[in-house]
């Protein structure tokens, strides 16, 4: 099963239906890992995915290989669902 891996800023004016789908992958039990690239961490790690555009949701596998990515959108419920499940 994937990873959702969701990177997002608090003045962005699309990531708010970001965090809307973080908190429905997590009622459905799906492993998400959030980052504020407002922080450091945050910024770190959207830097290491060389994420320019927010909100970002990439999807890998537990080896960390990438199964699927969205940048500067965000994905319907359905087709996280359909690449986590996929994996």
């Amino acid at each position: 099963m994937g990873i959702v891996k969701i990177f997002y800023k608090d003045d962005c004016p699309m990531c708010p239906s970001a965090k809307n789908l973080q908190k429905n992958l997590k009622e459905n039990n799906v492993g998400v890992e959030s980052y504020n690239v407002g922080t450091a961490e945050g910024l770190a790690e959207a830097t290491f995915y060389g994420v320019m555009a927010l909100p970002a949701v990439i999807i890998e596998d537990e080896m960390e290989n990438s199964l699927g990515e969205w940048r500067g959108n965000v994905p319907k419920m359905e087709e996280v669902l359909n690449v986590v499940h996929g994996s």
